[in-house]
């Protein structure tokens, strides 16, 4: 792996908070609202907004499919490397167009259009398009962001990306 460009930041280790699990939870809660609910970020001339409910222990649920993994929304597993991680959402979706480093593509899920923004073929970032039925606000949310280790996976999202062109 090449060395890790100037704009992302580093990593925010269990280490950092001397292995206490709460206390590091509070750090990377802290990290995530700084970066994605105070100085939210824009792409492509959207706001990036987070999924706020359920709160579950006074944090948003997009924050909680950022750090953990699982299909049951209910039942969800920490995964230390995605919590590590927190910082480079947002490094990821303001530096997205600005780099080769990161790959970006549509797709189709859900009946919803996602935004996927892939950075060095090792961590995604997925962003649904979204529209306030009040108002017809358009916006982007934050629908999960992991790394992609599998060989597996790589192999389909290379295959998706491919087929989605420029």
């Amino acid at each position: 792996m090449s060395e890790d460009p100037s704009w992302l930041p580093p990593l925010i280790l269990l280490n950092d908070c001397g292995g206490d699990w709460s206390m590091y939870v509070e750090a990377i809660y802290a990290r995530f609202k700084e970066d994605l609910l105070t100085n939210q970020p824009k792409y492509g001339g959207k706001w990036v907004r987070c999924r706020r409910d359920p709160i579950y222990d006074g944090k948003y649920a997009g924050f909680w499919h950022c750090v953990s993994e699982g299909n049951d929304e209910t039942n969800r597993t920490p995964d230390l490397r995605r919590c590590e991680r927190i910082g480079w959402v947002r490094a990821v979706i303001v530096n997205a167009n600005s780099t080769g480093a990161i790959d970006s593509w549509k797709n189709e899920r859900q009946g919803e259009i996602r935004n996927l923004f892939w950075f060095r073929e090792e961590y995604l970032v997925v962003l649904a398009e979204r529209t306030r039925k009040q108002d017809g606000f358009q916006y982007l949310q934050l629908i999960t962001a992991y790394q992609t280790p599998e060989e597996s996976r790589k192999r389909k999202l290379r295959a998706e990306r491919d087929s989605a062109g420029p």
